[in-house]
């Protein structure tokens, strides 16, 4: 009858209070108008019906089968997507606590004693009880924490698969680095070559008296610079192939790999809706869960406001009766409500609650602040996709002049019209365009890259 009374009560209290502790976080459904800009926006809500670039898999983006098995092998062995499933783990193992403590709690607590006063014969007590504990969950404590330790989970999945995301990017922008600086690295191997038999032809032309020791002394001094330049690509070949080997989790070795020329990216895609962003970028979704999460501390900072009621008792045999010492043993069972509500506690609960709201405007923020970043990046990758679109053209006509132009100056040096360093320019301006192409090349898969990665890609 006691303990119907108190619940009577408690329930009383909470329907009074309206307090809402036992809210629900309610999931985002908007997001800024106008979020990838206002053009590409507008197209992704033209497009709505047409699969979003970012829910493509991985592989059917990246068909080099070279790429595909560095991204196999680095979603094995990488250390920083294995520490983050081992989160995953954890959060499930304390989701895992978190339903558990709805049931009660049982102990087994055997106890002898053995005594003598003033030497008289001693005394041999034993109590072998099993006991027990409940807390009810009326004012939501326990269902708070079960609902932040979901949203943690949920947190921790979000946070691995930004981490997949972000290394399947990542091996393939430092693969796609290394056959930029494979082509660069032909083009002055090659460029070398010619300049190597340039100074040659000069020096013998120097000793007929031909040319000037200043024409020579430059032919060199270009010479020596492109010796340099293929020089520091080996380096740089060298430092890629490293970082590559860390996110493989390997040691440093030899990469096997394709060629710039050959490969072949998707040009045609749609970004979406904005409103994918809050399912497909997990780095969203993780900010998103953080507020959840700072929703539901917040609750439970609420419900410390109100009474704890908890049920224990305890059941076993024992064979001390107070003074007397019964033998055999007898059974012995005893029950205990108790109600807990605090009623001063120095402010503390008090602070606790301002402080969680505090971090729910916080979160909240971050949210947003999240958010917005997404949408620039999916601005900015696509603006640079176009950009080298663009740039290619110009830079394929421009080599195209220049490739006619060293011929051009070589046929009329042929015929005495014009100098040797006249076709030394023209060849050196020529190297200069070459490798910008191959960069702007680089630059465009990049765009891809990047914007597969904004899009929230990766996952499959």
């Amino acid at each position: 009858m006691y303990m119907k009374k108190i619940i009577v009560m408690s329930a009383a209290a909470l329907v009074m209070s309206g307090c809402g502790i036992y809210n629900r976080y309610k999931p985002a459904e908007e997001v800024p108008e106008g979020l990838y800009g206002e053009e590409y926006t507008a197209a992704g809500e033209a497009a709505a019906d047409t699969a979003c670039f970012g829910n493509l898999s991985w592989r059917e983006v990246f068909s080099d089968p070279c790429l595909q098995a560095l991204i196999d092998s680095a979603l094995v062995r990488n250390t920083d997507l294995q520490a983050a499933q081992l989160k995953v783990e954890e959060a499930e193992a304390a989701l895992l606590s978190a339903r558990l403590s709805y049931l009660p709690s049982f102990f087994f607590t055997p106890q002898g004693a053995i005594s003598s006063f003033d030497g008289n014969k001693a005394t041999k007590t034993y109590s072998v009880p099993v006991t027990a504990s409940w807390e009810l969950d009326i004012f939501g404590k326990l269902t708070n924490a079960k609902r932040q330790a979901r949203v943690g989970y949920e947190q921790t999945k979000a946070y691995a698969q930004a981490v997949r995301t972000q290394l399947v990017a990542g091996v393939a922008n430092v693969y796609y680095t290394l056959l930029m600086l494979d082509a660069q690295q032909a083009v002055a191997v090659e460029t070398e070559a010619a300049w190597k038999a340039s100074v040659e032809t000069m020096r013998a032309m120097k000793q007929a008296g031909m040319v000037t020791e200043a024409a020579l002394a430059q032919t060199e001094a270009t010479y020596y610079g492109i010796r340099t330049q293929v020089l520091g690509l080996k380096e740089q070949i060298n430092t890629a192939q490293n970082s590559l080997c860390l996110l493989l989790a390997e040691t440093p070795h030899t990469i096997e790999r394709g060629e710039l020329a050959g490969q072949q990216l998707p040009e045609h895609f749609s970004v979406g809706i904005p409103i994918q962003m809050l399912s497909n970028r997990p780095d969203v979704q993780a900010a998103e869960l953080a507020l959840a999460r700072s929703f539901y501390s917040t609750n439970a900072a609420r419900a410390a406001f109100y009474p704890t009621i908890t049920l224990s008792g305890s059941a076993g045999w024992t064979n001390s009766a107070g003074a007397m010492i019964v033998n055999p043993g007898k059974f012995l069972a005893s029950a205990v409500a108790q109600l807990t509500q605090p009623l001063f506690n120095r402010g503390m609960n008090i602070a606790q609650l301002r402080i969680a709201k505090a971090q729910q405007e916080e979160a909240r923020l971050s949210f947003e602040q999240t958010l917005l970043e997404a949408g620039v990046e999916v601005n900015e990758a696509i603006e640079a996709y176009q950009t080298a679109k663009n740039k290619a053209v110009f830079y394929e006509q421009q080599v195209a002049s220049l490739e006619t132009a060293v011929r051009s100056t070589q046929l009329l040096m042929k015929h005495g019209s014009t100098t040797y360093l006249e076709v030394l320019t023209a060849q050196q301006t020529l190297l200069s365009a070459q490798l910008n192409q191959v960069a702007n090349r680089f630059a465009e898969i990049q765009s891809v890259i990047t914007l597969y990665r904004a899009l929230g890609g990766g996952r499959i």
